[in-house]
């Protein structure tokens, strides 16, 4: 008997930035006022600043070459190219965090953790509420409805040198943390053909 099950929903892409592809993409990141981004963002944070986005597509060529193999399997559709259209650094600290929300005017979007301080590894492990939120310094993703026998959530905890890659409608969201840190990451939006 022949059975099979189907990909069901968006595709939610997790690779690693290499060590010295992480350094070049921390070394274009600084806390500079007049490239604050936070008029345009959904995040609940202090420090949020543009970064030269073409700076860092030519860093992150080279893994969107490997999302594409994804991509054309979940999908059966080939991406002929990528553009990116925006980029910016968030230098999350303690009561910071991302309500859910989507990103607009692209049609893929993404995120590279920097910096996960291991006392947020601590208060993440040890948190005792519902996971469903993530828990401390998680992220969250949702699509659809909450139903029996359907999975519209995926919660993570991510680590340095993650990149996840997820369409641009994929709404997700950040949990605050009470560990007096600070949590480092870098978000981009692209256009594909």
């Amino acid at each position: 008997m022949e059975s099979c099950f189907y990909y069901w929903g968006p595709l939610l892409f997790r690779t690693k930035i290499n060590k010295e592809d992480l350094i070049k993409i921390n070394n274009l990141c600084k806390k500079d006022r007049t490239k604050d981004a936070r008029k345009t963002l959904a995040g609940h944070l202090d420090h949020e600043y543009l970064i030269e986005k073409e700076k860092l597509f030519k860093i992150l060529f080279k893994y969107f070459e490997i999302y594409k193999d994804f991509y054309y399997e979940w999908y059966r559709k080939k991406i002929s190219s990528i553009e990116i259209n925006s980029s910016w650094v968030n230098y999350m600290k303690k009561g910071d965090y991302n309500p859910p929300h989507v990103h607009l005017g692209c049609q893929l979007s993404s995120v590279i953790y920097l910096k996960i301080p291991d006392v947020l590894k601590k208060e993440h492990n040890d948190y005792a509420g519902s996971i469903k939120d993530g828990g401390p310094a998680g992220i969250s993703f949702f699509h659809g409805e909450n139903r029996s026998l359907s999975i519209d959530q995926v919660q993570l905890f991510p680590e340095e040198g993650d990149f996840f890659i997820f369409p641009a409608f994929l709404r997700h969201s950040v949990s605050p943390f009470k560990s007096d840190v600070e949590r480092v990451s870098v978000a981009a939006n692209f256009k594909i053909t």
